[in-house]
């Protein structure tokens, strides 16, 4: 437990969906599913608009009464403002918690046992550690020992995309921000809002975009701003998210990513000379065919 570094994440927020109907309401509008979860295990999830694209995305995770949302704090009353929409006449009830719950990570060792608190082990990387929901009165006895940029570079490391740093909301499909290659999306369950266009990108095999992996070739690079363009010669490949040390996320198109790295030429962001490489986690691969 000594090794164990602790950060708390002031711009995350909880939202608690509770009452009888608390699993089939949220089954049928968000992408994964929660009427499987058990205590202490966690899903990545996102409501998406009609057309597919991400509105909000999130963990969910059992509470007391229903299940607990750790969401983009600045996103919360938006959130719970959608989820009203589809509430209709179901026995729900969808609470803010944010004042009254605060958010931890614990990575590196073992987690420390908190009377009170919610724990999960990240459901998309293990080795980002683990989640802590702690009631605000509990939460000036943890002492943190880290930052959220020191948990952001394992995030990176991995290969994780999260709204905001890497991409927005509003702006992307669930494939896009490898959403069903963290367990984020469920296709076997039936209906959610945008359910139709995401099972069909599936399907078809029609994903094109994928976030990645986006190495710099100097040690310590003068990253520039995400949203920075990638290129390769006068194509563009993709756009440029977080990054820590030598490696960044990228969303970018796979063909046109894997006909420039077949070319040899470079690669570049900002001034920057990149390479590329999927996730580890990643069950797509790079397409046969480049683009055209």
């Amino acid at each position: 437990m000594s090794d164990t570094r602790i950060a708390r994440r002031t711009d995350r927020g909880v939202v608690a969906v509770g009452g009888e109907e608390a699993a089939s309401f949220l089954n049928g509008v968000i992408t994964s599913t929660v009427k499987t979860l058990e205590a202490g295990e966690a899903r990545l999830g996102a409501l998406l608009s009609p057309q597919g694209k991400v509105l909000f995305d999130f963990l969910i995770t059992p509470g007391s009464d229903g299940y607990l949302i750790e969401i983009d704090r600045a996103k919360v009353a938006d959130f719970v403002k959608r989820l009203g929409l589809y509430k209709l006449r179901a026995k729900v009830t969808i609470v803010d918690l944010s004042a009254d719950v605060a958010v931890f990570l614990a990575f590196g060792g073992e987690a420390p046992a908190i009377a009170g608190a919610t724990a999960f082990v990240d459901p998309r990387v293990a080795a980002l550690g683990t989640h802590l929901l702690v009631p605000t009165a509990l939460a000036d006895a943890i002492a943190p020992n880290a930052s959220p940029s020191d948990w952001h570079a394992l995030r990176i490391a991995a290969g994780v995309p999260e709204s905001g740093l890497d991409f927005a909301l509003g702006d992307v499909f669930p494939h896009d921000v490898d959403m069903d290659d963290l367990s984020g999306v469920d296709f076997k369950k039936g209906c959610f809002v945008g359910q139709e266009v995401v099972s069909r990108m599936k399907h078809r095999g029609t994903a094109r975009r994928r976030t990645i992996l986006a190495h710099a070739r100097e040690a310590r690079p003068a990253w520039p701003d995400a949203g920075t363009e990638i290129t390769c010669g006068d194509k563009v490949l993709g756009t440029l998210g977080s990054a820590h040390d030598a490696t960044a996320l990228a969303l970018v198109r796979l063909d046109r990513a894997k006909e420039a790295l077949d070319s040899g030429d470079a690669i570049e962001a900002g001034g920057v000379t990149l390479t590329l490489e999927l996730p580890a986690f990643a069950h797509f691969d790079w397409p046969k065919e480049t683009a055209e």
